[in-house]
C-alpha cells in the first residue's frame, strides 16, 4: 500500500477498534487531519449508533455536522471515553509531535478529556527520535518574538539543535491564525530525545499557550498502517 492507502487502511481499522464499544449515549473524540477525515467519513454511517462526538477543530466539527453526526461542546460532556486521532510523528514508547493542522491546542485539551486515546498513523510517521517534523508551538500574537528568543535559549541549554524558528503564513501569505485566535511558530532542528521534559519546559515560557508534544499525554493505543497491513500497539 503507498502512503495514501494506508491511511484509509489505518482509519477502516480504528472504525473496526472502535465499532463494538458503540453505545447511544457514547460521545466521541474525534481529531484534525487527512487520516482523522477518513476515519470521520468511515464513521458517519453509524451515527445513529452513538451519541455524537467532540471535536478538535473547527474543520473536524464542520465536516462531522456536515455528514449528520451531533456535535458537542466539551463542557457539557460528562466523560470522553475514547479521542481518536492522528499525528506528525509518533515514536516507540507512543509520544507524539502534532500541529501540523494548526489545532494542537483544542487537541491537547480533547486528549486530556479522554479515557483511552486512539491514535491512528501511517508507516511513514513512526519515528526513532521525534524532531523530523516540525514541531508546532501556538502563541499569543503579542508575545511571539519574546518566545522566539526563549526557544532560541532553550534549544542550546538543551543541546537539541540549533532551531530554525518560522512564522507560520497561510496560503495568502498572511499569519496563519489558530481557532483560538492565535498564531503558530514551528520550530526545524531538533532532536527530542527528552520529549517529557521539553514539553514542560516550553510549557512554562510565558506567552506559550500549547506546544505540538504529546508526551504527557502519550496515545494509549497505535494503529499503524504499513505497507502489508495494520498493526496495533
Amino acid at each position: 500500500m503507498n502512503i495514501a492507502d494506508q491511511k484509509i487502511a489505518v482509519a477502516e481499522a480504528a472504525l473496526a477498534w472502535i465499532e463494538p464499544h458503540l453505545h447511544h449515549d457514547l460521545v466521541l473524540g474525534i481529531g484534525t487531519g487527512s487520516t482523522a477525515d477518513h476515519f470521520i467519513d468511515l464513521l458517519a454511517p453509524h451515527r445513529a449508533r452513538f451519541g455524537g462526538a467532540v471535536a478538535s477543530s473547527g474543520r473536524s466539527a464542520d465536516r462531522l455536522a456536515r455528514l449528520g453526526v451531533q456535535v458537542y461542546d466539551l463542557n457539557t460532556v460528562p466523560e470522553l471515553p475514547f479521542y481518536v486521532d492522528g499525528a506528525d510523528e509518533i515514536n516507540a514508547r507512543l509520544e507524539m509531535t502534532k500541529g501540523g493542522g494548526g489545532a494542537l491546542t483544542r487537541e491537547k485539551i480533547v486528549a486530556a478529556a479522554s479515557k483511552i486515546f486512539v491514535c491512528i498513523v501511517d508507516g511513514s510517521k513512526r519515528v526513532a527520535t521525534l524532531g523530523r517534523f516540525p514541531l508546532a508551538i501556538e502563541v499569543i500574537p503579542m508575545a511571539r518574538a519574546q518566545v522566539i528568543r526563549a526557544l532560541t535559549s532553550l534549544g542550546a541549554e538543551e543541546r537539541i539543535g540549533a532551531p530554525d524558528i518560522a512564522l507560520r503564513t497561510g496560503p495568502d501569505g498572511a499569519a496563519f491564525v489558530t481557532d483560538n485566535g492565535n498564531c503558530i511558530v514551528d520550530v526545524s532542528g531538533w532532536s527530542i530525545a527528552e520529549p517529557r521534559r521539553l514539553e514542560a519546559r516550553i510549557g512554562a515560557i510565558v506567552g506559550v499557550v500549547e506546544s505540538g508534544l504529546f508526551a504527557l499525554r502519550p496515545a494509549d493505543v497505535l494503529l499503524l498502517a504499513g505497507p502489508d497491513g495494520v498493526e496495533t500497539f
